[in-house]
């Protein structure tokens, strides 16, 4: 997939403006310039942003609404993949976007962005420090499924939605994990690769 058919699914089918796409161009450019001084993303991918890390990202959005008033937590944020691109698309001021990154590096370059693109969203250290505050968790390139489940039962009080990018080995990943009665999940097939899924957990309290 080249960088307009990458666009045009932003635009036409995941219903990003044309606005949005401007400032994710302006991400990317600033990505590249970090990346050229930092490990922010993987140089391998440095000429397939847009479908790599973008619309990987960006494909999220058809599993939650931004409409209504309430939270999203990005668990390893990383370069801003996939809670920075969430936050880039929502319009809704009562929809808030928080980013957790442990990095220094990484929350110093998403809130150089934050600021350059004037997006509304808070940039977290530790996931471990707080009481998650939590309608929908995501996380792209964070820890093992069950890892993620232990956090969410841990530290997640309400009722929750899980949205994790995965692998061609997330049917296996999961099958090794001890949900639960209160753990319901579904896989998604990737629309950026057809060996990766999402993997969408339904959390009850």
């Amino acid at each position: 997939m080249n960088d307009d058919e990458a666009k045009q699914i932003l635009l036409k089918d995941l219903n990003f403006s044309e606005n949005d796409v401007n400032k994710l161009e302006v991400l990317k450019k600033s990505l590249l310039e970090y990346n050229s001084k930092y490990n922010l993303i993987s140089k391998s991918t440095e000429k397939s942003i847009w479908s790599r890390h973008i619309l990987d990202s960006a494909q999220l959005i058809k599993y939650f609404s931004t409409k209504y008033e309430a939270s999203l937590a990005d668990f390893g944020s990383g370069a801003g993949f996939p809670g920075l691109i969430i936050a880039i698309f929502n319009k809704n001021p009562k929809f808030h976007v928080k980013l957790y990154e442990k990095s220094p590096v990484k929350r110093s370059f998403l809130n150089f962005i934050k600021e350059k693109l004037d997006i509304q969203f808070i940039v977290a250290e530790n996931i471990y420090d707080e009481v998650i505050e939590a309608n929908i968790v995501v996380a792209r390139a964070f820890k093992k499924i069950d890892r993620i489940i232990e956090i969410s039962r841990e530290m997640i009080k309400k009722p929750h939605k899980i949205i994790i990018l995965k692998g061609k080995n997330a049917q296996s990943e999961i099958n090794n994990v001890s949900l639960g009665s209160n753990y319901r999940y579904k896989l998604e097939r990737s629309i950026t690769d057809n060996d990766s899924k999402i993997i969408i957990i339904d959390a009850k309290k």
